[in-house]
């Protein structure tokens, strides 16, 4: 049996997160799920798998409270559980940005349909950001993509404040793995004086999934946070595993298996080393 694997989220006033979080574990529990799912006063965010039956139970009542009607989901496949157990969580942010003051569900940036975005991130007078973290970027992004280096989401506001102009860079586009942390930093774009400020919707993964390879301007694979790693056009599991030691992705590791232990065959281990 092939797992339906769905990322999901959306950002919405929750007031009462806490309350749902004993409900929805019970019923994920009881359909045999697994995953992560998030709960915080500004939304909920999850990634989990399943039976279709199953899966579509959990969506189903998820969208039952008129808040979250119209969730962002995303849909893949696994032959294995890509996670081994089931959470659900409450936290302060379901991504963490570290400013309160961008909400989403006040209002964001421009979404860009995946079969938009060549035309946006082709124009020479749109700044184009990917807003993952290094080691996701290093794997793979969009041609022409600024890198900002930086190693969590929290470090985001730092680099707008340092590189970025809202006189000088007119048009920023950003995208991200599922949708979620682009649309939360076009929220705090827009509060630093950003005009015009545009987001892949659904993320990497919906362009991926939607856009034909012949067509794309992808480049490598898309970190993905669970045991399949990385996904590839067509949201085909990748080449890529994990680094036992420092947990960053690598390419398929050597007959040796080296590539999961820290020795040199992994160059972040290695650099730690030196």
């Amino acid at each position: 049996m092939k797992l339906v694997v769905v990322a999901f989220y959306k950002f919405a006033l929750l007031s009462d997160f806490a309350t749902k979080r004993q409900p929805l574990l019970e019923l994920c529990l009881d359909c045999h799920i697994k995953g992560t799912i998030l709960l915080a006063e500004e939304g909920i965010n999850g990634t989990i798998a399943g039976a279709r039956a199953d899966i579509d139970t959990i969506l189903n009542f998820l969208r039952s409270d008129p808040r979250l009607q119209d969730l962002e989901v995303k849909e893949s496949e696994a032959e294995t559980w890509p996670f081994k157990r089931m959470k659900v969580r409450l936290k302060q942010e379901i991504v963490t940005l570290g400013q309160p003051d961008a909400q989403p569900s006040k209002g964001t940036g421009i979404y860009v349909e995946p079969e938009d975005w060549n035309a946006i991130i082709s124009d020479p007078t749109v700044t184009v950001i990917d807003t993952r973290n290094d080691y996701e970027v290093e794997i793979g992004t969009f041609a022409g993509a600024i890198n900002p280096n930086t190693q969590s989401f929290r470090d985001f506001p730092d680099y707008v404040q340092t590189h970025l102009d809202p006189g000088e860079h007119q048009k920023i586009a950003m995208f991200c793995t599922g949708g979620i942390r682009c649309e939360k930093a076009s929220a705090y774009m827009l509060q630093q004086g950003f005009a015009e400020v545009y987001h892949l919707k659904g993320g990497i993964l919906k362009y991926l999934e939607t856009v034909p390879e012949t067509a794309s301007l992808w480049n490598g694979e898309c970190f993905v946070f669970d045991e399949r790693v990385a996904l590839a056009h067509g949201l085909k599991v990748g080449t890529h595993v994990l680094c036992q030691a420092c947990g960053r992705p690598l390419p398929t590791p050597d007959p040796e298996g080296s590539a999961h232990r820290s020795e040199p065959a992994c160059p972040y281990c290695s650099k730690t080393a030196c």
